[in-house]
């Protein structure tokens, strides 16, 4: 039984879903808004929301944590100066996962997940 057992593997070992959460992120911070699977989207909520309550730290730590898990340097400034300090009174909920219908070729239900 799976009791307590967290997350979904989304059929990849642990590496791949830890770079498909990295990529997936990056992407996501760069450009506000990013189209992927419902599942891929739940799982990368809250990967992401955890980035940016680091980032409101704005310190040294905070950019090496951050630093850890996103390798574009572009991608974290704007993190740690345009999109953190958005976000500075609210506690959670910076994202939003949209369902948008199905994709063609497989049935997978889709979704956009967004920056509110």
């Amino acid at each position: 039984m799976r009791h307590g057992r967290a997350g979904r593997k989304l059929n990849r070992n642990s590496s791949a879903r830890t770079a498909l959460a990295r990529a997936q992120a990056t992407a996501l911070l760069r450009e506000g808004r990013i189209q992927t699977t419902v599942a891929k989207a739940k799982e990368l909520r809250p990967f992401v929301e955890h980035l940016i309550t680091v980032a409101k730290g704005n310190d040294l730590h905070a950019r090496r944590v951050i630093s850890s898990d996103i390798n574009d340097k572009e991608v974290v400034r704007k993190l740690l100066g345009e999109i953190a300090p958005k976000y500075a009174n609210q506690n959670g909920g910076y994202t939003r996962i949209l369902r948008v219908g199905v994709r063609r070729g497989d049935s997978a239900p889709v979704a956009l997940i967004e920056l509110i």
